[in-house]
């Protein structure tokens, strides 16, 4: 049986959340670092010169939870379309800059609320400045982002291929080039899919810096391999009280990552609020689509704002007892099923009612 190696995988002294507690950097009207809570993150995936959709996937975005929004610069015509998105969002907008320091100063001057570079690709130091000295004019933070993908050659000789290491070396490098140059509102991120790597490169960086961190596993992959991915990769380095934005990086609907995001700090006790949904496993004795229902609960429930605990058990049999530790829940039988609260059963309900009946519930559940 393989083993893994956990050396490097837990901070030293870390036994609950909020041991690292990192200086505050404001973004917009939003806060992090320090006590303020982890804040949700993510990306835009439309052509943000085309403002329409750009603004349409924000506010999809927006009403599923979303607390930053990262958007691509890939062209002056996209910095320039930052004004007209910002008038119509209501959370902190933040740009992405690749290679061009232009668009990095004109993504400022058209209302970002913070900057996402790379400097080892930005060029030379003169041109770094310039986007130093525009962040500092309008007291922008600047994300310092290093990706495994992206590591320098001489990092990459030096600790013989891409590593931990060599990651959190190369994230105090740019860091001391920003600071250098007088500036220092900055948030940094280091990204991997390799989810133990980036683990280490996150603990091997906690001690030094005070500045606060942006985690997610990058390229984590589909809907599915990437949410079991965010989660192995996120659910460790937040336990270990290591982040203050996160975004969960999955191919398809960006709507996903917040769900995702959202359930991860919720599962870790880092988040209150919402309904949490539990189920059991289908088995032999299941004589109600519980499937179709529990997916069913999990969409509604969302309507509502309360912090409950809602289960959908699949039998008559176990489903009060298993449903005990739950606020409300339903367990199905043949043909009828049963509404249950704090373990006792309240009455009997036509299965064809059992949603409806729950829905009654939480819709005159007293905050």
């Amino acid at each position: 049986m393989g083993k893994i190696d956990t050396g490097n995988l837990f901070w030293k002294g870390s036994e609950s959340y909020g041991e690292r507690k990192a200086r505050e950097v404001r973004i917009g009207d939003r806060v992090i670092g320090g006590d303020h809570p982890i804040l949700i993150q993510s990306m835009t995936n439309t052509k943000t010169e085309d403002v329409k959709a750009t603004v349409e996937q924000i506010h999809r975005l927006e009403a599923a939870g979303c607390e930053i929004i990262r958007c691509a610069v890939p062209t002056m015509e996209a910095a320039e379309a930052f004004s007209q998105i910002k008038k119509e969002i209501s959370i902190p907008l933040v740009a992405d800059i690749h290679f061009d320091y232009r668009l990095a100063i004109a993504a400022i001057e058209h209302g970002a609320d913070k900057i996402r570079i790379n400097p080892g690709n930005i060029g030379s130091k003169d041109r770094i400045r310039a986007v130093v000295d525009a962040a500092k004019e309008r007291q922008i933070p600047i994300r310092v982002g290093v990706n495994s993908g992206s590591l320098e050659k001489e990092l990459v000789e030096k600790y013989h291929g891409v590593t931990a290491q060599g990651l959190a070396e190369s994230a105090l490098d740019k860091v001391k080039i920003i600071e250098d140059m007088g500036y220092d509102n900055l948030v940094i991120s280091i990204k991997s899919s390799n989810v133990p790597m980036c683990v280490q490169a996150h603990l091997a960086l906690a001690d030094q810096t005070d500045h606060p961190f942006h985690v997610g596993i990058t390229e984590a992959g589909t809907v599915f391999s990437g949410n079991i991915k965010s989660a192995v990769g996120l659910g460790i380095i937040l336990y270990q009280g290591i982040g203050d934005t996160i975004r969960v990086s999955l191919t398809g609907d960006p709507v996903e990552e917040i769900k995702s995001a959202k359930q991860i700090l919720k599962v870790l006790g880092l988040r209150k609020g919402g309904i949490e949904v539990v189920s059991c496993p289908t088995c032999g004795r299941t004589r109600i689509d519980l499937i179709g229902l529990a997916n069913q609960v999990e969409t509604m429930v969302q309507e509502f704002p309360l912090d409950l605990t809602v289960a959908v058990m699949g039998c008559v049999v176990n489903g009060p007892g298993e449903a005990k530790e739950a606020d409300i829940g339903i367990a199905g039988g043949k043909g009828e099923g049963l509404l249950i609260k704090k373990g006792e059963i309240v009455r009997k309900v036509p299965e064809g009612e059992l949603l409806q009946a729950l829905r009654e519930e939480l819709e005159h559940w007293e905050k």
